[in-house]
């Protein structure tokens, strides 16, 4: 079955290198998106509640965007990425997150967790 892809965008306050360095570093992506993130080259294991998932690196790209492959969905197109873009007229900075959910019931799900994490990374750097 295919994955349906959905898209976010949210404003957040903060300088495009910052935003980097929160959604391309392990420890800083441990702050605000999952309990614990370890890395091995391309490799990294995210950590939420004792449950590990780990995911390919597969762009990054700095301060413009990083993309991720889940292992367990090598067989299909599927993939997350976080994608810093400014509006070039009046500068505002937001988060373009890309990602797929299983069905048309869960896009809404995935969106709301997606809002809690970014809310969650908007807290950490007081943005």
């Amino acid at each position: 079955m295919d994955k349906v892809k959905f898209e976010l965008e949210i404003p957040i306050r903060a300088s495009p290198s910052m935003l980097y360095q929160y959604i391309s570093s392990p420890s800083n992506l441990q702050e605000w998106f999952a309990d614990k993130v370890n890395s091995r080259g391309k490799m990294f294991t995210f950590i939420w509640e004792g449950v590990e998932e780990k995911a390919e690196l597969i762009i990054k790209k700095s301060e413009d965007r990083i993309r991720f492959k889940w292992l367990e969905s090598k067989d299909d197109e599927s993939y997350f990425e976080i994608k810093i873009q400014v509006d070039a007229l009046t500068k505002d900075v937001s988060l373009i997150v890309t990602d797929f959910a299983d069905d048309d019931d869960e896009v809404e799900e995935s969106k709301q967790l997606w809002e809690n994490q970014i809310d969650e990374l908007k807290h950490t750097i007081g943005a």
